[in-house]
């Protein structure tokens, strides 16, 4: 499937990724459209991380090219990812566990009170976002922002991640694997939460070893088998989940 030029919002062209003589991944081309979420399946080096990378500026691309909202964009970097409007969360995303939740949230972008010069951050309006956007995310006990993310379940710091993503209004949310290790309470609040970006505007790439996990969120499934794309435009709605197994393992020959 290709998206309507007009609704593109992230378009990567003809990525392939070599270490050496190792082909990792080869002529790949994935869109993803504005408030869609793509869920990218594929088994162990199917080249699901190696895209994703290249994309969230962890590795470059050997060639190709990657375009948003049709203008070719240079991404050599996870901060040129971020200033495009990419955030990235992996299962055990850069938090900082010793330093509070609201601190987490802000990472190297803290409000500032009084002259700048000072560098003082204005903790009452962290607190005050971290509040709200707990809320936002799913998570109903009253925690204070304060709170180490030490002291946190893996849920609730995926929560946190995720809200960070959110708050610095990423167009696109890169999740890979993030039900991973959780349990099924925190798993439910993880797919709230990708559902909540779609109704706020946020395009999502989802990567997920639990199939049942994409079907209960995802708009179109991309399968990747051994480097390539195989399959692009998989309606979740319209297919089980046993075909799109076949799919990823080849036996839909």
């Amino acid at each position: 499937m290709t998206t309507n030029s007009a609704d593109e919002l992230i378009r990567m062209q003809n990525i392939a990724k070599s270490y050496g003589r190792i082909r990792a991944i080869e002529d790949v081309t994935l869109t993803v459209a504005t408030s869609e979420i793509v869920g990218l399946l594929g088994d162990n080096g199917a080249g699901k991380s190696t895209l994703i990378k290249i994309l969230s500026g962890a590795v470059p691309a050997t060639s190709g090219d990657i375009f948003i909202r049709g203008q070719k964009v240079n991404i050599r970097s996870t901060v040129d990812a971020i200033a495009n409007g990419i955030e990235t969360i992996y299962q055990d995303s850069a938090l900082v566990p010793q330093l509070s939740i609201a601190r987490n949230l802000f990472l190297g972008r803290e409000p500032l009170r009084g002259p700048r010069f000072l560098n003082r951050m204005d903790k009452d309006k962290m607190d005050e976002v971290a509040r709200t956007l707990l809320r936002q995310v799913g998570i109903t006990k009253n925690i204070a922002p304060t709170t180490p993310i030490s002291s946190l379940s893996g849920g609730e710091r995926q929560a946190v991640a995720i809200a960070r993503a959110m708050h610095f209004d990423s167009d696109l949310i890169i999740l890979d694997e993030p039900t991973n290790n959780l349990g099924v309470a925190e798993t439910q609040g993880v797919l709230n939460f990708v559902r909540n970006a779609r109704n706020s505007g946020h395009s999502c790439i989802f990567i997920a070893h639990n199939i049942h996990h994409v079907f209960q969120v995802v708009d179109r499934i991309v399968v990747m088998r051994r480097g390539r794309v195989v399959a692009d435009d998989i309606d979740p709605k319209k297919t089980s989940v046993e075909e799109v197994e076949r799919v990823i393992t080849g036996m839909d020959h």
